[in-house]
């Protein structure tokens, strides 16, 4: 979760987009990059996918690339990630069938997290954290003309010197109001970090707090930090993605670790929560703990956990994974939870992952037409390593397919791909879902991993047709 070192970049993580778009079931080749893998098509149980070409968008980033995050307005799709010196970026705009050349984000050197949202006009939002010797802060880049050139970056650079700072999210509403939140602690001297080789880093202790920011002149200016978890200012909560409802509620989903030493910032495993603000995040309701059943969040889990959409009907979704032990044997399983009720109720929590191993598993989730949504995961549950996998479910139907295989090369096990992964799709939703409409649905998904035994990893993408067999069309 918190950044780390990475090959000229720093690792760090990232969320899903929440803008949406339409895309065919046949591509063409891809430019900027190479269509290295087959497409394909399988059914299962009332599903079928086609994946269309999958194209390198970082080939021509030498070194690591990893961390992608993406959105989507109409036929566009933006991705940015951590490479090309600092955080790379590049846009389609056919769907997903041809990419530009990346370039690298103006202030991103040695950024970190990247996060991408449209607004309903199509204004293009990408932020990142950054740092000086004094501060961590979020970066906020705008572009009016479809990411062909962006605007002077705005730094969010806090009143308090020697803060903490980590993982941003954003998210647009119409007329130039831009929500961002991040991960931020009054002091980065109590916050202690643990590294595997092959990840990013998880938080061992720390005064760890979600708060959120509101810009209402695209993104130009932002106003005060405002404390979304309770208990500033150790809360225990980070990792906070967003989704704007079409009357501008925000609706949010965060990490909650238990803060049990107020002396060493010492933490328990961590629950999801949902809260929500009907005042453009002024203030917030109650947190709501959100499939407390499946267990726990473990200190060692380096990868960002949790996600949130919305479908075309208003139904919410959350998916997160959790590490436990069961006769001995550690486990790390991905659910799905939903509310129909706007986040007051929630359901029992439903598994999503059919392994039983204790690989990683980043979960993440699409709102859908209807009453369904799209799971998907980055995971080296194979002994190949590292795969993407995405499945359909429907609230009245449950599961409508198996997990199907999106990439077609696995990565190196042994190096770290991102925290997470991107996943859009299917027109211009506010509420960050797939708009009802035909029964085949499109989705653009992309990832990062090492392939072809290289020991770089590069930034996939590839657009995705799901015929789930479910609602009307």
């Amino acid at each position: 979760m918190l950044r780390r070192a990475f090959s000229g970049a720093i690792a760090g993580a990232a969320t899903f987009a929440t803008a949406l778009m339409l895309v065919t079931a046949t591509a063409a080749p891809a430019a900027g990059g190479t269509a290295g893998h087959a497409a394909g098509s399988r059914a299962h149980a009332g599903a079928v996918t086609h994946t269309g070409p999958i194209t390198d968008v970082s080939s021509r980033c030498p070194g690591q690339n990893a961390e992608v995050e993406q959105a989507t307005w109409h036929s566009d799709v933006y991705v940015a990630w951590i490479g090309c010196g600092g955080i790379g970026f590049s846009r389609s705009f056919d769907g997903g069938r041809t990419w530009s050349a990346p370039a690298e984000m103006a202030g991103s050197a040695n950024g970190w997290d990247p996060a991408v949202a449209v607004a309903p006009d199509g204004t293009l939002y990408v932020s990142f954290m950054n740092s000086t010797k004094t501060h961590s802060f979020p970066v906020v880049d705008t572009s009016f003309d479809h990411g062909l050139t962006f605007a002077r970056p705005s730094r969010l650079v806090p009143p308090h010197k020697k803060n903490w700072g980590d993982r941003d999210f954003i998210a647009a509403g119409p007329h130039g109001v831009v929500y961002l939140t991040w991960d931020y602690g009054p002091s980065a001297a109590k916050v202690t970090t643990t590294c595997p080789p092959s990840g990013s880093c998880a938080f061992a202790t720390g005064d760890l707090n979600v708060v959120i920011q509101k810009s209402t002149d695209y993104g130009r200016t932002w106003g005060p930090i405002t404390h979304v978890s309770p208990g500033f200012p150790a809360s225990g909560g980070d990792s906070a993605p967003m989704v704007v409802q079409p009357d501008g509620r925000i609706d949010l989903e965060y990490q909650g670790y238990d803060i049990y030493n107020r002396t060493t910032y010492a933490m328990k495993p961590a629950h999801t929560y949902f809260t929500s603000s009907d005042d453009g995040g002024q203030t917030w309701s109650r947190p709501v703990r959100v499939g407390a059943s499946a267990g726990t969040m473990s200190l060692a889990e380096w990868w960002i956990d949790g996600a949130i959409g919305r479908d075309a009907a208003g139904d919410l979704y959350i998916t997160w994974d959790t590490q436990n032990k069961s006769g001995g044997t550690k486990t790390d399983t991905g659910w799905l939870s939903y509310s129909t009720d706007q986040g007051r109720s929630w359901s029992a929590p439903v598994r999503a992952t059919p392994d039983t191993d204790d690989a990683a598993h980043i979960v993440q989730v699409l709102g859908g037409a209807g009453d369904t949504a799209y799971v998907g995961w980055l995971s080296d549950s194979s002994p190949h390593g590292y795969a993407q996998y995405l499945r359909a479910f429907s609230l009245r139907r449950g599961w409508l397919s198996g997990p199907e295989r999106i990439s077609r090369r696995y990565g190196d096990p042994s190096v770290w791909p991102g925290d997470t992964f991107g996943i859009s799709g299917g027109g211009t939703s506010a509420g960050g879902g797939i708009p009802a409409g035909p029964c085949r649905h499109g989705l653009v998904l992309s990832w990062g991993g090492a392939v072809s035994g290289s020991r770089h990893s590069e930034i996939f993408a590839a657009p995705v047709t799901v015929s789930p067999g479910v609602t009307s069309g």
